[in-house]
């Protein structure tokens, strides 16, 4: 067992880092302010190679798995700039390569791959939540195509997206539970429309609520070209996805203590810097350390991944702890700083929506402590 990470992963973490700084957080709120996407930065990471990292060199990626892909995404929050379109595609590109036709990683691995083209994905729905069996997206074919309609809540960036991952309901088994596959839907699709949700976050990317009402897809759009496969593939990106969470959970926790010590070691008062005081000195102490383990757990969930192991209590245990962590290590900034810490120049409050976020999504604390309860100490199922 060896805790040292390799030069490659150094180097890595330096050049995500080096190229995430040149832009940095006042950036990042212009972009929010001017409710644009973060299109410079994005071209910046995938020009040097960083955004297809975990998908096949054949297709232009960078041949690397999720331990590569946690380290990109941890360095570009540990500078206030965390990429959640960054995240999706970390999902969507790997989960054609596992079960798509050879023609349809041809059409869109190596775009994906490239960052010129963009891919968002959508399951959630306002009455399925964590139950996806209860999906109400359909999908009926029709003469060699398929025809959806429904609606999905908090979808992220589709509206910078050229298609769609769309997950959706085309049967279902004895039991009523939903038989589940797995479409690209192009955005400008006739019958497809979207509208932004309003949401307390100050971030560059939306979320949208999204319309099918009868949108026509081909049969090759199908993911696999074969129905009712959608639950295997979605179970495929969610582990990376909590993953890559963690990960970011983890940079914004390191870009927030960066912001506390810094200012905990110039702020005077009474002839003394205030971080030689235990009050303030202790509790950024604590939260150091809450980030460490997080670090540690979300680093053993994308070795697991990549080995082709059980990832899933890891990957899970790892969004919790990071998520709990960054919201413990923002609040501590933000106390460090006292009434600074809520000014829009620190660049600290106006990430609070986005740091609570990620204690409820993608998957809650309740339901990462069902799987733990159920999985991992064996007690019984409680829904």
């Amino acid at each position: 067992m060896d805790f040292t990470e390799t030069p490659e992963h150094q180097l890595l973490r330096e050049s995500v880092h080096s190229i995430g700084a040149e832009f940095g957080h006042d950036y990042y709120m212009v972009c929010t302010a001017e409710k644009r996407f973060t299109e410079e930065l994005w071209q910046a990471v995938f020009r040097n190679g960083f955004g297809g990292i975990n998908l096949p060199e054949r297709y232009g990626g960078g041949g690397g798995g999720m331990q590569e892909v946690a380290l990109v995404v941890e360095e570009l929050s540990a500078v206030g700039c965390p990429l959640p379109l960054l995240i999706i595609a970390c999902m969507n590109g790997p989960v054609i390569d596992e079960f798509g036709t050879d023609e349809q990683k041809q059409r869109w691995l190596p775009g994906l791959a490239a960052g010129t083209t963009r891919m968002a994905f959508a399951i959630t729905e306002v009455n399925a939540g964590s139950n996806f069996h209860q999906l109400e997206t359909t999908a009926a074919r029709d003469a060699g195509k398929w025809v959806i309609n429904g609606a999905k809540q908090f979808i992220t960036c589709i509206d910078v997206a050229d298609s769609v991952l769309v997950v959706c309901r085309t049967g279902s088994d004895e039991r009523g539970r939903a038989q589940l596959s797995l479409f690209v839907v192009e955005t400008d699709a006739p019958g497809l429309s979207m509208s932004p949700i309003p949401m307390e976050l100050r971030v560059p990317d939306r979320h949208s609520s999204v319309y099918f009402d009868d949108v026509t897809v081909p049969d090759e759009n199908l993911i696999g070209g074969v129905p009712h496969q959608a639950a295997r593939q979605v179970f495929s990106s969610l582990n990376p996805e909590r993953i890559t969470v963690a990960a970011q959970a983890v940079g914004l926790a390191r870009y927030f203590l960066d912001k506390a010590v810094a200012y905990a070691k110039q702020r005077t008062v009474w002839d003394e810097p205030i971080g030689a005081h235990q009050a303030v000195a202790h509790p950024l102490a604590e939260a150091k350390i809450a980030t460490d383990l997080a670090q540690l757990m979300t680093v053993k969930a994308a070795w697991l991944f990549d080995h082709g192991l059980d990832a899933g209590a890891a990957a899970g245990v790892a969004k919790l702890a990071a998520a709990d962590a960054a919201l413990a290590a923002l609040d501590q900034a933000i106390q460090v700083h006292g009434g600074s810490g809520l000014a829009t120049e620190s660049g600290l409050a106006d990430l609070w929506g986005l740091t609570r976020l990620m204690r409820v999504a993608p998957v809650s604390k309740e339901m990462v402590l069902n799987h733990v309860s159920q999985h991992v100490l064996g007690l019984p199922r409680s829904y």
